[in-house]
């Protein structure tokens, strides 16, 4: 099998060659190109490799741009140090990808899945095994930054008001209705389900801790172990209920604290 590795990173470059002999004796590196520019011009001028690792972000830019400026025949692996949630549009088409530092069963499941997909094609080096064109738009289109809301607007009394996010320190749910409180202890009620806030809130800035709760970093006053492996929280201001990480959110929650 004959790859080529797209990466900018001397280190990353060795250390994936060294993985993919460990996974595949067979395996030959037959270029290396750590840019935009010189994965063009060697695409350009040499056959169709077997398989193609490719890291997203380059030194001159996002290697998507690559796919614009010369045809691919390939099927391509992409590594990249996205997270997994941002690569969705990887599995739709068929299409596998490492998160940094690439694993050995990793790659090892990856060049599995490519031999499966070959076996689909009579003549795999000349025919495409992905439409390429499709995965670089969704690509895109997930990798853009995400317009999250501003600003939610409330009903208060007889008024409608206009509270900014940035003074919000949590959503919650009680009995049928949701709710947020500010930063200065007003409460709310908000005309969205907790699903659909999902997609309005910046998950850098809120984590669901549970089907009832959204919280911000800066409304975390205190973390407390609970029974059943879960945590419960003390938020400012004061909440009349328990705010308590579910088990099964405890790990990303503490992975989301620490960024």
């Amino acid at each position: 099998m004959r790859v080529l590795i797209i990466e900018d990173e001397e280190l990353a470059q060795k250390k994936l060659q060294k993985t993919l002999q460990s996974v595949d004796a067979t395996a030959q590196v037959v270029g290396i190109a750590d840019s935009i520019r010189s994965s063009v011009n060697w695409l350009q001028s040499n056959p169709a490799p077997d398989l193609i690792l490719m890291d997203i972000e380059l030194a001159d830019g996002q290697s998507f741009e690559i796919f614009e400026k010369v045809e691919v025949k390939s099927t391509v692996i992409f590594t990249t140090s996205y997270d997994e949630y941002a690569l969705k549009a990887f599995k739709v088409n068929s299409v596998d990808y490492l998160l940094k530092p690439v694993q050995k069963e990793d790659l090892q499941a990856a060049l599995d899945k490519l031999k499966g997909l070959k076996a689909l094609y009579s003549t795999p080096a000349a025919t495409p095994a992905l439409n390429v064109d499709s995965l670089v738009k969704e690509l895109q289109q997930k990798l853009q930054p995400k317009d999250f809301r501003k600003r939610f607007l409330v009903k208060h009394a007889q008024k409608l008001l206009s509270i900014e996010i940035d003074d919000i320190a949590y959503f919650y749910s009680d009995g049928r209705l949701n709710f947020f409180k500010t930063n200065d202890n007003k409460k709310f009620v908000v005309d969205y389900t907790m699903d659909e806030l999902e997609e309005m809130l910046n998950p850098d800035r809120y984590f669901r801790i549970s089907r009832s709760f959204y919280v911000s970093v800066a409304s975390i006053d205190q973390i407390h172990d609970y029974f059943g492996n879960r945590l419960l929280l003390h938020l400012r201001p004061v909440v009349d209920k328990e705010a308590i990480v579910s088990r099964e959110k405890v790990s990303d929650f503490k992975k989301w604290m620490g960024k």
